[in-house]
C-alpha cells in the first residue's frame, strides 16, 4: 500500500495536480509502484518530475530520462473526455475502496459508466475463454445470485466465462476491467455487451483512452480485478491460464479464491481442481462464497512502508548513497534478493538502500520482483 499521509486520501486533485501525475507515471522507467515511491519521498509529483533527471544520473543512466510533457498529459485527459470517461486519482473518493490497498495500485484509472458502483463490495468472476455451454451457464448463474445478494461483480470482458458473468450480473451491477483503453472493444464479438455495460455498469482501465489491448497488459488488468474484490471465483481455467494468474494475485493480495469443480476429463477443470487442492474454496453455488465472505472482515493487505524524506535533507542523503551505492551494487545480481537482505549485508538504512535502488531503477538497471525482492539487470 502507498504510505501517503491521511491527508492525502480521500482528496480531489487539483488540474494542476492531475496534469502532474499523469506526467509521472507516463514517464520512462516509473510504474506504479516507483511513482508512490517518488511520491512518498518528494511529497508532490511535481517536484518528483524536476528530480528524476537527477536521480536517474546517479542510477548510471548516460542518456538522458524520458519525462511526459504537460501538453501529452493535457491531450490524454482530452482524449478521456470525448470518450465520455473520468481520470480517477488514487486517493479520490470514487477510487475503488480494495484497490487503494494493494501494493502497486494504479495511481490513475479511467472509469466511465456509474461510478458509484464502485462504493459495493465486489466479488471476482474469471475463468476461460473458450468455456464450455455448462460453464457459461454456471458463470451466468453464479453472478445473478452474488449481485443479488448485495455484490458487484468484475470480470475482464473476455469472451467465455467472463461475458457470461457479466450478462449475469448487469441487472444488479458489474465493473468490466479492461486490458486497453475504455474506449476499445476487445474482443470485437463483445461490442454490444461493451456498450450495455458503459451504459448500465462501469467499465475500468488503466490505460490511456485509445490504447490497443496488447499480451502485457492483460497481467495487469487482472490485478485489478483480484485488487477491488473481495475473493475471486474461477469458473474453468487450463493450468497455465490468465484466469490462474488472477487467482495467485488475488491470493499475493489477501482475498479469497473460490474454485469451481469440474471433470477430470475437461482440461479446462484442471487449473480450478488443482486451486481446491492447494486450499480455495470449493464452489458448487453463490452461498458457498457468501458463507465464506460473511466469516471475515474485509481484507486487509499488509502494508508496504518507504520512508519519506523532506526535500531539506536530500543533500545529506545523497553524501550518504555516494557511499552505499557500490556497496549495494556488489551485492545485488541477476537472481531476486530481499530488501531486508541488503540492508543487512551492506549495513545502510532502509532510506539509503531504498534512495540506491530508486535510481537504479529510473535508471532502468533496477527490476522489481514479488516480495519485495530486487535484481540487477545485466544488460545494462
Amino acid at each position: 500500500m502507498p504510505d501517503t499521509s491521511a491527508a492525502d486520501r480521500h482528496r480531489t486533485l487539483s488540474d494542476e495536480e492531475r496534469i502532474a501525475w499523469l506526467r509521472l507515471i507516463r514517464s520512462a522507467n516509473v510504474g506504479p509502484g516507483t511513482f508512490f515511491r517518488l511520491l512518498n519521498r518528494f511529497g508532490t509529483a511535481a517536484r518528483a518530475l524536476d528530480a528524476l533527471p537527477h536521480l536517474a544520473r546517479r542510477g548510471g543512466r548516460a542518456a538522458g530520462l524520458r519525462i511526459a510533457a504537460a501538453v501529452e498529459a493535457e491531450r490524454e485527459l482530452a482524449a478521456a473526455r470525448r470518450a465520455g470517461a473520468v481520470a480517477i486519482a488514487w486517493g479520490e473518493p470514487a477510487y475503488p475502496p480494495l484497490l487503494a490497498h494493494i501494493h502497486d495500485p494504479p495511481p490513475i484509472l479511467y472509469a466511465t459508466g456509474r461510478l458509484d458502483l464502485m462504493a459495493k463490495k465486489t466479488i471476482g468472476v474469471v475463468g476461460a475463454r473458450n468455456a464450455s455451454v455448462n460453464g457459461r451457464r454456471f458463470a451466468r448463474k453464479i453472478a445473478t445470485d452474488l449481485g443479488a445478494g448485495g455484490l458487484m461483480v468484475a470480470s475482464g470482458l473476455a469472451r467465455g466465462i467472463d461475458a457470461a458473468a457479466h450478462e449475469g450480473a448487469l441487472a444488479t451491477g458489474t465493473a468490466a476491467v479492461l486490458g486497453g483503453g475504455v474506449d476499445v472493444v476487445y474482443p470485437a464479438e463483445n461490442r454490444g455487451l461493451h456498450e450495455r455495460i458503459a451504459a448500465e455498469g462501469v467499465l475500468l482501465s488503466e490505460a490511456p483512452p485509445g490504447t490497443t489491448p496488447q499480451a502485457r497488459h492483460f497481467p495487469r488488468r487482472n490485478r485489478i480485478i483480484s485488487g477491488m474484490a473481495r475473493g475471486v471465483v474461477v469458473v474453468e481455467a487450463s493450468p497455465r491460464s490468465g484466469s490462474l494468474i488472477t487467482a495467485r494475485l488475488a491470493l499475493d493480495q489477501g482475498r479469497e479464491v473460490f474454485a469451481v469443480p469440474g471433470s477430470a476429463m475437461d482440461p479446462r477443470a484442471r487449473g480450478t481442481n488443482d486451486l481446491i487442492r492447494q486450499g480455495a474454496t470449493l464452489t458448487e453455488s453463490a452461498d458457498d462464497v457468501f458463507a465464506v465472505l460473511s466469516d471475515r472482515r474485509s481484507p486487509a493487505t499488509p502494508e508496504i512502508f518507504v520512508e519519506k524524506q523532506s526535500v531539506e535533507n536530500q543533500t545529506a542523503d545523497e553524501e550518504n548513497t555516494d557511499a552505499a551505492r557500490a556497496q549495494i551494487l556488489e551485492a545485488l545480481g541477476p537472481a531476486p534478493t530481499t530488501v531486508d537482505e541488503l540492508i543487512r549485508v551492506c549495513h545502510f538504512s532502509l532510506p539509503v538502500v531504498s534512495t540506491v535502488l530508486l535510481e537504479l531503477e529510473l535508471a532502468g538497471r533496477l527490476e522489481r520482483h514479488p516480495g519485495s525482492r530486487v535484481s540487477l539487470l545485466m544488460d545494462q
